[in-house]
């Protein structure tokens, strides 16, 4: 069976609709929808050599900490990063997201990147991501 076909226990969701839901959660700004969609204990690992990077451990830890600090602090007050799903590509319960990221950064620097996350879904949360993006531009527009 492929992620197309098999559903996750209790949830009747297979592992491409988690994931879908999350980053429409994440464009929506659903903040209960977008906790519910994680594991208790997922990971969030993220690359380079940024205030962001490292693997962040825990529900909490990954939308209160991770996600909440990439956009309540480093965009322009009362604005969030626009996120608009371009891809997704499911085998079992791996799912590969691409996404596009546009914003007003704090210092009002243009925020325009796309990213892509390795997720692993089990039993309707995700469990762990694995996120690739360009750390060059995180670094000159959210941290420069």
């Amino acid at each position: 069976m492929n992620a197309e076909t098999e559903m996750n226990a209790g949830t009747g969701m297979n592992a491409k609709d988690v994931v879908v839901r999350y980053v429409q959660a994440v464009a929506d700004g659903d903040l209960a929808t977008i906790r519910d969609s994680f594991a208790e204990d997922a990971t969030w690992t993220y690359p380079g050599d940024l205030p962001l990077t490292g693997t962040w451990k825990g529900r909490d830890a990954i939308v209160d900490d991770f996600l909440g600090a990439a956009t309540g602090g480093l965009f322009k007050p009362g604005t969030a990063p626009e996120v608009a799903l371009v891809n997704v590509i499911a085998e079992g319960d791996q799912v590969l997201a691409e996404w596009t990221a546009k914003g007003i950064t704090r210092s009002g620097k243009i925020y325009d990147n796309r990213c892509a996350g390795i997720y692993v879904v089990r039993d309707g949360k995700i469990v762990s991501v694995k996120e690739y993006a360009d750390t060059q531009h995180v670094e000159r527009t959210l941290f420069g």
